[in-house]
């Protein structure tokens, strides 16, 4: 009987020595070692400092807004200011007071294009630097009233060359029928209804001009008269103003050039003399008419 109990203690103390290889002793009271096969479990939410090469989407749960970037200026870079032009300015061809062939052409080119609503006279006075002004403005140009190397070649590239009647036509308005005094001999037959100077030769018309008056109260005399004294460069002792090519016929009171008339035509008038505006063709009569001529003034 007794020997029962020993071999029983003998096998109880063996079984408590015993270990499984690589257990430590007391590792069956800890957990249960994880092994290498069993997945990690999953993660509520990646980590926050995932690295930043990583392409997965980011978290939509709690997104990160990113800092407000900083906002563009919206003010203009400051320009340089101009540098002054230095080139010269165009030289000027025709100005006020001007007279020539080439005014002459510049009326009839700037009336071509509805600019000038007259006859050319040559002379470059205040309708003509209106026009010259007209034109300018219209075309962008630079507005002086001169016609200056810039205006006249934008002219020439938007008009053709005048033709003769148009450079020199003989008169503004239609020549009057001739007073039946003026159809014999040598006359200068002036008409003031047509306003127009008819000088004939045997009731033939040599030439014909544009012409003015005296006022109401400087009129010019009617009648039948004859030229009495040729003055080419006359001027005036009682108004002291030019009267160039005079041709006197009664008293103080001469068929002569007027620079006033040319340039602001039918605006004025005369202190009775007979104006003509056209001084070529006043140039010319001056040169054929001879003391002693008739000159029939009517209306």
């Amino acid at each position: 009987m007794a020997a029962v109990p020993i071999v029983s203690i003998v096998a109880l103390a063996a079984l408590a020595t015993a270990c499984e290889p690589g257990t430590a002793t007391g590792a069956q009271d800890a957990p249960p070692p994880v092994r290498a096969t069993q997945a990690a479990a999953p993660t509520a939410s990646p980590s926050p400092t995932a690295s930043a090469t990583d392409d997965a989407e980011p978290p939509t749960a709690s997104p990160t807004t990113p800092p407000p970037s900083p906002k563009a200026s919206t003010a203009a870079p400051a320009r340089p200011a101009p540098e002054p032009s230095t080139a010269p300015p165009p030289r000027v061809l025709m100005r006020t007071g001007s007279q020539s062939d080439q005014v002459r052409e510049l009326q009839a080119r700037l009336r071509q294009i509805g600019h000038f609503g007259r006859n050319p006279t040559g002379y470059y006075g205040s309708v003509t630097a209106d026009a010259v002004r007209s034109f300018q403005a219209k075309r962008r140009l630079t507005v002086t009233g001169s016609a200056d190397e810039v205006t006249w070649k934008r002219l020439l590239a938007m008009t053709r060359v005048p033709t003769a009647a148009e450079l020199n036509p003989p008169t503004e308005r239609p020549v009057a029928t001739p007073d039946e005094r003026c159809l014999k001999g040598r006359v200068l037959c002036i008409s003031k209804k047509s306003r127009t100077l008819a000088w004939m030769i045997d009731g033939k018309v040599v030439s014909a001009m544009d012409v003015r008056f005296g006022s109401e109260y400087t009129p010019t005399r009617e009648g039948v008269f004859e030229v009495f004294w040729k003055s080419r460069d006359h001027v005036s002792t009682l108004y002291d103003t030019p009267m160039p090519y005079a041709l006197f016929f009664s008293g103080g009171q001469a068929v002569h050039y007027s620079a006033d008339f040319a340039a602001n035509g039918y605006g004025g008038a005369s202190h009775g003399c007979v104006n003509v505006r056209d001084k070529k063709k006043v140039a010319a009569l001056f040169d054929q008419v001879k003391n002693g001529d008739k000159v029939v003034v009517s209306w």
